[in-house]
């Protein structure tokens, strides 16, 4: 299942099968050429930079709704011809998120499921994340860790955390996560991973002097159907395909204002 480009595509039937039954896969391949991740990398040091006093920076959730030149990479052919592999031809770009850990003293981001906090919200969760690193992830820096398996349930009891420590201020309780089966994800710039909305994931605190950022771009197939009491709470994009559940689709070249009471809402992260 290699395709013949400029930039090959390296997922076998295996890699398929390995990411069915355990709800995640590490690609230990450079997703995109390196003048474009250079790129995107660039625009993210941007935003970094030019973050508000006091602002954290795992706090740069949906960038994409006030920056659509990030449409660049979110619908990049070479992104959207490995997301196809493992969802389908008919795409949705569901969210997207930079979630970096800044030297020193970037937050531990406790165990839970992305399902847990979109119940309601969708008809079905095949959202599958892609989690593009965009500096160097491993254990010294906090990279993401996931449990194996555990994406054939996805709601599983959640009690409070320190919201001071960590990215948001719950998680699942212990007696229904087992640390001895995770799994740490290691990647290089470039490279990425990915994770089944159900699979239970989550990150130890960056103590390290170095910085760590991922950019997660989360597609879902066009079989799902986006359940909203407000459209104007969030905005799905149409990146390849066909709909096929009736959604509304946002328009990838012009901003989209997210309300006070969504942009101060409680985050989840990776």
């Amino acid at each position: 299942m290699t395709s013949e480009t400029s930039h090959p595509l390296h997922v076998t039937d295996a890699d398929l099968d390995f990411y069915r039954d355990n709800g995640y896969f590490i690609y230990n391949h450079q997703l995109l050429p390196r003048d474009k991740f250079d790129r995107l990398k660039t625009v993210f040091d941007g935003l970094y930079d030019n973050l508000s006093e006091g602002e954290r920076p795992e706090a740069m959730d949906v960038p994409h709704f006030s920056h659509p030149e990030l449409f660049e990479w979110l619908m990049d052919k070479d992104v959207l011809d490995f997301v196809e592999q493992f969802i389908g031809p008919n795409i949705a770009v569901w969210s997207s998120h930079f979630l970096c850990k800044p030297p020193a003293r970037g937050l531990r981001v406790p165990w839970h499921e992305d399902s847990a906090y979109w119940a309601g919200r969708l008809s079905e969760f095949r959202v599958l994340t892609v989690w593009l690193a965009i500096d160097d992830s491993d254990l010294e820096n906090g990279c993401m860790r996931i449990i194996p398996g555990t994406h054939d349930h996805g709601f599983s009891d959640y009690a409070p955390v320190n919201a001071e420590e960590h990215v948001f201020d719950q998680e699942i309780v212990a007696d229904q996560v087992d640390d001895d089966q995770a799994v740490d994800l290691v990647v290089r710039a470039g490279q990425c991973h990915i994770h089944h909305a159900k699979t239970i994931h989550g990150s130890n605190p960056n103590t390290s002097d170095r910085r760590r950022c991922g950019y997660t771009m989360r597609y879902m197939p066009t079989t799902t159907k986006v359940i909203m009491e407000d459209p104007d709470e969030h905005a799905i994009y149409l990146a390849r395909g066909k709909d096929l559940a009736g959604n509304e689709y946002g328009d990838p070249t012009k901003k989209f204002s997210v309300p006070t009471r969504m942009r101060t809402a409680k985050l989840k992260g990776d």
